[in-house]
Parts: structure tokens; C-alpha cells; sequence
């Protein structure tokens, strides 16, 4: 017995659905599945685990900490106790330097120094060299190099041309999950009946419908009606728009 089954008896226990505390935490209902059968892998690591330990307890009624404890035990990684005299006492004494006044006598030392070997300088080296222009012209910039508007419009073009834009509707409630080409999530939870959300990615899309049925898809402008049956879970890849030919 261990955290995960701690969390899926008092789920049990308030008479929710893994679905209906996914909504309560906005934690994902294949990772709830995942924690209440032990396994922590899908979380990302012992940081984002014991984030999601600490939300799933507190709205389930249980103590967070004594639950994120609790998971430290059983990954052993928990804490060694912290003694008080080794949190305040200092590894080598603080020395505390007396003020010193400056000394004048070997700074003027070193002016009269200075002051020499100006004078020498000055006596045997003639005419000064000439001294370097500080702020040079400003450097003309050729008439072909210059700001040109339709050039910026094209690199602007070819900018979006790269995008890849999805567009969800939800005819009702369904999970998504929508990551970019490098893997980073852009969204991940529970859409609304009713709503509308749009991402955009460089050159690919990554989605993964938790309803294949329960939405509608519009890819690059183009409609694409549902991408599959309803309660069909599908993983799907999106890129860039083909360029339209002459």
C-alpha cells in the first residue's frame, strides 16, 4: 500500500469519478489512473510529482504535506531531519576589519611620479602625435542595402508560412493534448462544450484527442470536420500549409 492507493480510496471514498476529480485539480485522468497504480513516471519528475501528490490530497480532504511526505518515503527520497545548531552556526568566524584611514603619503607618491615622467615625456618627445578622431562619421549605408519594404514584406510571409495553426471546437466536454514539434506541451486538460481554442507551432502540431468524436477540427484555414469516432482516442501530427500552386 502506498500513496497512489491512499489517494484512490479516499477518491473512492468521496463517490468521485477519476473524470470528476480531473476537473476539480486540472490534473489529467490518465495520469490520476497512473498515481492511484503507483506509478509516477508520467508526472515529469519528483518536483511536478509532488505538486500534483500535494493538489490531488488537499481536494480529496488529506493533509498535502503528510501525502508528499508520504510519497518521499516511498521513493526514499525523504529528507534527513535538520538540526537547529547546524542551521545557525557559522563554518569559520566572521572577521571584522578595523577601518583604516587611506594613506596620503603614498598617494603622493605616485602623483609626483606621474607628474615626472609627464614632464620627461613632454621635453623629449617634440610635437605631440595626433590624436585620434573620438567620433568618426557616421558610415553611409548604399542606396541597395537599405530599408526595402517589399523585401520585409516577403520575409513576413514566409514567417507565417511556417506556422502551423489548429483550430478545436468542442461539441462536448473532451480532453485534450496539444504539444509543439520540440515536445513542449501547449495545453493539456479538459475543453468545454461549446468552446473554441486555437494553437499555433513552428512547422508541427502534436495532438492527442481524448474524444476522436466529440470535436471539430480546422488545420491550416481548412476544415477538417471530427478527426475520428466518438470515444476514439487518437494521436495526431499537424504541419505546415502546402504552398498553393499558380
Amino acid at each position: 500500500m502506498g500513496i497512489g492507493s491512499d489517494l484512490a480510496e479516499a477518491r473512492r471514498s468521496m463517490g468521485l469519478t477519476v473524470g470528476q476529480l480531473s476537473e476539480r485539480t486540472r490534473v489529467r485522468e490518465a495520469l490520476i489512473h497512473a498515481m492511484e497504480r503507483e506509478d509516477f513516471s508520467l508526472c515529469g519528475g519528483d518536483f511536478y510529482a509532488r505538486g500534483h501528490v500535494r493538489n490531488v490530497a488537499k481536494v480529496l480532504g488529506l493533509d498535502p504535506e503528510t501525502a508528499v511526505h508520504r510519497y518521499d518515503e516511498q521513493r526514499g527520497d525523504a529528507p534527513p531531519p535538520v538540526r537547529a545548531a547546524s542551521v545557525f552556526q557559522a563554518d569559520t568566524p566572521i572577521k571584522i576589519h578595523e577601518r583604516r584611514s587611506p594613506n596620503w603619503t603614498m598617494a603622493m607618491a605616485v602623483a609626483l611620479i606621474i607628474l615626472a615622467v609627464f614632464g620627461v615625456v613632454k621635453t623629449m618627445g617634440g610635437q605631440s602625435a595626433p590624436t585620434a578622431e573620438l567620433f568618426p562619421a557616421p558610415t553611409k549605408v548604399p542606396p541597395s542595402k537599405a530599408a526595402d519594404p517589399h523585401r520585409a514584406a516577403s520575409l513576413t510571409a514566409e514567417k507565417r508560412r511556417e506556422l502551423v495553426v489548429v483550430q478545436v471546437k468542442a461539441k462536448r466536454t473532451s480532453w485534450l493534448d496539444v504539444k509543439d514539434g520540440g515536445d513542449h506541451v501547449l495545453f493539456s486538460g479538459t475543453l468545454k462544450a461549446g468552446r473554441t481554442s486555437v494553437w499555433k507551432a513552428k512547422k508541427k502540431l502534436k495532438v492527442t484527442f481524448g474524444d476522436g468524436g466529440a470535436v471539430l477540427l480546422q488545420v491550416n484555414g481548412k476544415d477538417m470536420g471530427a478527426p475520428g469516432r466518438a470515444g476514439e482516442v487518437l494521436n495526431r501530427s499537424y504541419g505546415v500549409a502546402e504552398p498553393r500552386k499558380p
